[in-house]
């Protein structure tokens, strides 16, 4: 059985949002050491700065719209509403979240903004071509 373009989409998402577990953790580890990311973290950390920071806040807003993405994607499939507009929905939600991570994490602000907007539309999408409207 052959998965769906908004299912492949989907496990595309998911190696993404592990990339940026990594790169956001090894940044992390970079900062505070090895030591500290060993540790059991009881006291409170340094805060983090720069591009680690920058890392840090992108993963979390992955994790902020990922649940909503995957949940949507899954309706989608189940109900049986994929089609060109749900295939385009997937896709520009996927690329702009590629394309959001070096630009958080080189600091460029209203791009970053910009390609939010469009990973956003994309997940709008999703859910009007879910619910039909």
């Amino acid at each position: 059985m052959q998965l769906t373009i908004e299912l492949q989409m989907l496990g595309w998402a998911i190696v993404l949002g592990l990339v940026q577990l990594l790169a956001a953790s090894a940044s992390m580890t970079a900062q505070r050491g090895a030591k500290w990311n060993a540790s059991a973290r009881d006291g409170a950390a340094k805060p983090l700065t720069g591009v680690a920071a920058r890392l840090d806040r992108a993963f979390g807003n992955y994790l902020e719209t990922f649940p909503i993405f995957a949940a949507a994607v899954l309706a989608v499939n189940v109900a049986g509403r994929s089609s060109a507009e749900t295939a385009l929905a997937v896709q520009l939600y996927l690329w702009a979240r590629v394309a959001y991570v070096p630009v958080y994490a080189a600091g460029i602000p209203y791009l970053r903004s910009a390609i939010w907007v469009v990973s956003f539309w994309g997940i709008v999408k999703l859910v009007r071509a879910l619910l039909g409207i």
